[in-house]
């Protein structure tokens, strides 16, 4: 008979919980960010066809000029294919693919990087280049080619082939009756004709490729997720090493102080008198008959908190009182929020006895 439940997971390692933010912060440190590449490679050929579906007709001029310039410039083919012929040519023609290439290549480097920092955000880490020994295990590369994900990948990759080949095909069949019109074009026209066919097929493509990214993206979060899952023991041992690291305890320590301090020195005004040593030590008195059986403690403090606990009186016009073995006893054996004890009955009676004396309560 089972007489209580046992928790396997403390013993099998099984990774069940959501990764906590430390594990998120390591896994991002070391560059295991979520990113789907399908994104990226599908937005970089959408803009770079429609940079070069803009910039036809600057394609076309220079390369009208280039050839124009060939043309009047070379006397005869002897000059052409002499030294300081191909010089020329090959300036001329590192020009023209400068001109052309630069502005797609351009368009192409900014849609990659920010389609990389919407995803990933800001992360520079030199982490995934540090050479790990474990990547030469060869049970380790096993375990990866027998894995799922290179199946996945070969999966995408044929279902990108597939979609890619069924957009082109399509198009082609409607586009067949034109295509038979292309012999009876001129040049200029079978350029364009074809440049639009292709800028069209290229936009279909990037479309269905967009589709198919989103999922991947989806699936990449899947993945991403699984990866991080840690298992309750690792979720202990993180939080102990949370709890042992001391200048994490000296921070929680040192914020605990100041919300302390904050809320004390919020109770100052309420109090009914501050007894001061008078330069070292203050503590604030409050006593209300209908709210509490004995004077309580709102605040105390020593050297510059108690210069401060006497300013804040002032400010209110609160009576401090002068009594140096008193507010040394009070401070030494009172908590702040406890009662003042039996025996400093009679001494705290009489200093608020003067107090209501001075603000003629009695």
């Amino acid at each position: 008979m089972l007489l209580f439940k046992i928790d396997l997971q403390l013993f099998n390692g099984e990774k069940t919980e959501d990764a906590t933010p430390k594990k998120r912060q390591q896994a991002r440190e070391e560059g295991q960010v979520l990113q789907s590449r399908e994104i990226n490679s599908a937005l970089i050929l959408l803009f770079t066809f429609w940079v070069l579906s803009l910039m036809g007709n600057y394609i076309y001029h220079n390369f009208m000029i280039f050839t124009k310039n060939i043309l009047l410039e070379t006397k005869n083919m002897d000059d052409l294919f002499s030294v300081g012929g191909m010089h020329k040519l090959f300036i001329q023609s590192t020009i023209l693919t400068v001109k052309i290439v630069v502005p797609i290549l351009g368009v192409a480097f900014v849609v990659g990087l920010i389609c990389s920092y919407m995803q990933v955000g800001f992360l520079f880490t030199t982490k995934p280049l540090t050479p790990k020994f474990s990547k030469l295990n060869p049970i380790n590369g096993l375990k990866k080619f027998f894995s799922m994900k290179p199946l996945v990948e070969l999966f995408k990759s044929l279902v990108k082939i597939c979609a890619v080949g069924y957009i082109t095909f399509s198009y082609v069949i409607k586009q067949s009756k034109n295509i038979l019109n292309v012999m009876d074009m001129e040049i200029l026209q079978i350029t364009g004709y074809l440049g639009k066919t292709i800028v069209n097929i290229a936009f279909r493509a990037a479309m269905v490729l967009i589709v198919l990214a989103a999922i991947d993206y989806l699936y990449q979060k899947w993945e991403h997720e699984k990866e991080l899952k840690m298992s309750k023991q690792e979720i202990k041992e993180e939080y102990k090493q949370m709890e042992g690291d001391p200048q994490l305890k000296s921070k929680i320590k040192e914020k605990q102080r100041q919300m302390s301090m904050g809320r004390m020195m919020q109770d100052v005004p309420n109090a009914d008198v501050i007894i001061t040593n008078p330069t070292h030590y203050a503590i604030a008195i409050r006593y209300d008959s209908t709210l509490e059986d004995a004077p309580i403690v709102l605040a105390k403090g020593k050297d510059l908190i108690a210069q401060k606990i006497k300013t804040i009186a002032s400010e209110n016009d609160i009576v401090i009182v002068e009594n140096k073995p008193l507010a040394r006893s009070i401070y030494a054996t009172v908590d702040i929020g406890d009662y003042i004890p039996p025996d400093l009955y009679q001494a705290v009676a009489e200093v608020l006895a003067y107090v209501y004396r001075i603000k003629n309560i009695y």
